[in-house]
């Protein structure tokens, strides 16, 4: 009797779904770049993710990236969810011909790295993880890391479900040592956040808060 009553549970969980996610189909003039599979809900079942390059302009005169999250119900690949908001665009930074995008599914967690320059000297490297809890998509964790070629290499790290976080800021030189090289500056502390960042709606390293005892600011 309790088997019958979870097949009846899932099966009308399953046609519930069903009539409620829309259809997907990819959009005219879109571009698909990633294409991946894996487990996001842990219900044995795999979720595909596809990326593209859509046909809306940006200031940076590339194209704004997309990517959907589908669930494969009855055959059909329905819309679970949609972002526009984490990826940078196809045409970002100073260098876009090597930018590089990375997306993965491990643990049942959505990965994206990114990396792309912000001047001749200086390179921009992201990865945030993010995982499905309590209805929906939320950021649990972040590594930021600025390097320049020479001078210095800085990286910000957190768990956004412990609250512990990591600065690590080391300093070399572009001339030989001519000029005095700034002390290396490293910390780990807890930073507890009373919510959780929802992927909808996050950009890269335009979050920060300011770090305890210093003047210092921590970026995501």
């Amino acid at each position: 009797m309790k088997k019958i009553f979870l097949f009846f549970t899932i099966l009308f969980f399953t046609i519930s779904q069903s009539q409620e996610l829309k259809d997907f189909a990819v959009p005219k003039d879109y571009e698909k770049i990633l294409e991946l599979k894996g487990d996001l809900d842990k219900d044995g079942k795999e979720e595909t993710v596809m990326v593209f390059n859509t046909n809306i302009k940006t200031k940076s005169e590339g194209f704004e990236r997309r990517f959907y999250i589908l669930k494969n119900i009855g055959g059909n690949l329905k819309i679970w969810k949609e972002n526009s908001s984490v990826i940078i665009d196809s045409k970002y930074g100073f260098y876009p011909t090597d930018n590089e995008l990375d997306v993965k599914i491990k643990n049942n967690c959505l990965i994206i790295s990114q990396l792309f320059f912000t001047n001749s000297r200086h390179s921009d490297t992201s990865k945030y993880t993010f995982r499905f809890q309590n209805g929906d998509f939320y950021l649990i964790g972040a590594v930021h890391q600025l390097d320049d070629t020479c001078d210095y290499s800085f990286t910000n790290e957190i768990n956004f479900s412990t609250g512990k976080a990591i600065i690590d800021e080391q300093y070399s030189s572009c001339d030989d040592g001519k000029t005095e090289i700034p002390k290396d500056y490293y910390r780990e502390f807890i930073h507890k956040f009373t919510t959780l960042t929802k992927m909808n709606g996050f950009r890269v390293g335009v979050n920060k808060f300011k770090i305890p005892n210093s003047n210092k600011y921590f970026y995501y």
